[in-house]
């Protein structure tokens, strides 16, 4: 019988009854009267079994442990949402502590604060809400201590520093029994992994252990999700600069194409326009040079209005921006480059387009402005030298030391100026020795291009230009040295010359020419010697011309002023008609008996013995005077 009991206890097992039902072989036993060594017999069977029965159990719990644990490692291996893999911990983490809520926290280091990351099984919404400041609740004191912590009853224990707002949120989710381990990584904790209960209920070590296992993971894979997200933007920082330098790299290769062209340019002989042909052949727009006063040099490119008044004055001051910051700038549609060595200012380009200009479109006009710069500098150098040789012979020419009229006319050949054709000389006066020495260079320049000669000889800039009309040309030389200056030019000439031996008596007369130009007051303008005549031979040395016009025409030049009449035309024409005073009349479109008048006015101003041989001279010189000074 007791075999039989036996094999009962057996299939309970089997079946896995629960323990109530392993005390039905002993009643049925003691029903049919069995013997006390049998009820002993059967009794310690059934410990026996029950003993198996938790063995069993406990090994079926561990095997479901450990299957939780193997498949949260996969989700680890094969992490891609941190989120999910988080919400299955903590799914997992309910399950199998068979609890009504589990939830993890993060710590938020800089606030002092673990947060609710992931809940399970939760209905309150300011409960998943909620974050507690470190050393506060269960939870709080577990993320400050990383220690684990448990309560069957949390409201009403009291080894915990309980805040309203957490135990309200608490209440309103119905929460008695807590466990919570941490999440550690290293030393430093990250979080808590927590299971809950909405009724008291002790949890004890295997359950502790198990949830430390699960928030041991859960810290592997936010650690895992932190490096992967880590790496994954490493990746992005590392293609986006991979990016940045392949684009910088096709710049600055595509600017080198683009300096080779122009150097070519520079080196085929061509000058600043050919290089802006290349500049907007590879940007498009319309390319405007201009030199370092801000004046206009050349243009190339689509057609396009020139740069107004307004328009210049920002590119200057955006030209000097642009130097110092050593790049370009942009001004509305205008994109403008310095063109500067060391610390000088060359010029500047400006670039006019509708399109948008790239970092690399930048670079190119950056490079356009640096070849531009070594062009002006070579010209430069070659006008430079090339002047010395033009002042050298010109020097020579003017110094009147020449033996050999051949040679000269050789010397000069080779720098293609004909002394054997009409020259004109000129004399140009500047107001100071800055201006001069400007003067020298644009001097320098406009002989080459008129195939003349230029020198600078103490105070004066002489140029010996081909031409005929020597008025003509001293006022054409003032007005462009004067505004490539900004100041006043007095130009002397003379002239026509031909050959050699007549420049040195010719720049004598220019200078003199010059010198009654500024007696005269006529600042800024230009003559010809025999446009002054005699009066030029007079004043050339630096005469009062005022104080001779006011001593012998003053009381009539006053009067004239002050009465707004014309006693000195009445004069001019008197003296011009041979002292006649019909042809006077007639000249001036008035009747004899009005002459009359006038000439007695006159007399009553100057005195009686105004038309006596010397005064009369002097009358005439003065009116010469006045007329040229006008």
């Amino acid at each position: 019988m007791a075999r039989m009991t036996c094999g009962v206890f057996l299939e309970l097992l089997a079946r896995e009854a629960s323990p109530v039902e392993f005390e039905g072989p002993l009643v049925q036993a003691r029903a049919q009267g069995a013997s006390a060594t049998v009820l002993a017999e059967l009794e310690a069977a059934k410990l026996a079994a029950l003993r198996v029965r938790s063995i069993m159990r406990r090994h079926a719990r561990r095997e479901a442990e450990l299957a939780a644990l193997f498949d949260t490692a996969g989700d680890l291996a094969g992490l891609r949402d941190l989120d999910a893999v988080l919400e299955a911990i903590t799914r997992r983490a309910r399950r199998l502590l068979n609890a009504d809520i589990a939830y993890l926290t993060l710590n938020d280091d800089e606030h002092g604060e673990t947060y609710m990351r992931v809940t399970d099984g939760s209905v309150s919404a300011a409960f998943r809400r909620l974050r507690l400041p470190m050393g506060t609740g269960l939870v709080g004191l577990v993320a400050q201590t990383a220690m684990p912590y448990t309560s069957a009853h949390y409201l009403g224990d009291e080894q915990f520093r309980h805040r309203g707002f957490i135990d309200s949120a608490v209440a309103e989710e119905g929460i008695v029994a807590i466990l919570g381990v941490p999440m550690r990584l290293g030393s430093r904790v990250i979080g808590v992994l927590t299971a809950a209960n909405r009724s008291e209920r002790p949890f004890d070590q295997e359950e502790v252990a198990l949830l430390g296992s699960l928030a041991a993971h859960a810290a592997v894979a936010i650690d895992n999700a932190r490096l992967l997200e880590e790496t994954q933007t490493a990746l992005e920082e590392l293609s986006a600069a991979n990016d940045v330098i392949k684009a910088r790299s096709e710049a600055v290769e595509q600017a080198a194409r683009a300096h080779d062209r122009m150097t070519a340019v520079v080196v085929r002989g061509g000058g600043v326009e050919d290089v802006g042909a290349v500049v907007t052949e590879l940007l498009g727009g319309t390319l405007h040079v201009l030199d370092a006063d801000g004046r206009h040099l050349a243009t190339t490119g689509s057609e396009s209005a020139a740069l107004s008044d307004e328009e210049l004055s920002g590119v200057m001051a955006s030209a000097h921006s642009a130097r110092a910051q050593g790049r370009t700038v942009r001004r509305g549609d205008l994109w403008i480059a310095s063109v500067t060595t060391g610390d000088e200012m060359l010029g500047t380009l400006v670039l006019r387009t509708a399109d948008e200009v790239s970092g690399a479109d930048q670079r190119i006009l950056e490079r356009a402005a640096l070849v531009t710069a070594l062009l002006v500098l070579f010209q430069r150098s070659v006008t430079e030298a090339e002047g010395r040789v033009r002042g050298e012979l010109l020097d020579d020419l003017l110094s009147d030391r020449h033996t050999d009229a051949e040679t000269l006319v050789v010397r000069a050949r080779r720098v293609n100026v004909d002394l054997n054709a009409p020259h004109v000389l000129l004399c140009a006066r500047c107001e100071s020795h800055d201006h001069r020495q400007r003067a020298a260079f644009w001097a320098s320049s406009f002989a080459a291009v008129e195939h003349g000669l230029a020198a600078a000889r103490g105070d004066e800039i002489v140029l010996l230009l081909p031409g005929e009309r020597a008025g003509d040309l001293a006022r054409r030389v003032a007005k462009e040295l004067g505004a490539s200056l900004g100041r006043p030019a007095t130009v002397g000439a003379a002239g026509p010359v031909r050959g050699p031996s007549e420049i040195a008596e010719a720049h004598l007369e220019a200078r003199r020419c010059a010198d009654a130009l500024l007696a005269l007051g006529r600042h800024g303008d230009g003559a010809g010697a025999s446009e002054l005549g005699f009066v030029g031979l007079l004043i050339g040395d630096g005469r009062d011309v005022p104080g001779f016009l006011g001593g012998t025409l003053g009381p009539v030049l006053g009067y004239d002023e002050r009465r707004g009449t014309a006693l000195v035309q009445t004069l001019d024409a008197y003296f011009g008609t041979g002292g006649s005073l019909s042809r006077t009349a007639e000249r001036l479109h008035i009747h004899v008996n009005t002459v009359s008048q006038r000439l007695e006015r006159i007399s009553r101003l100057l005195g009686d013995d105004w038309q006596s041989p010397e005064r009369a001279l002097e009358l005439q010189l003065a009116l010469r005077l006045h007329r040229l000074s006008r």
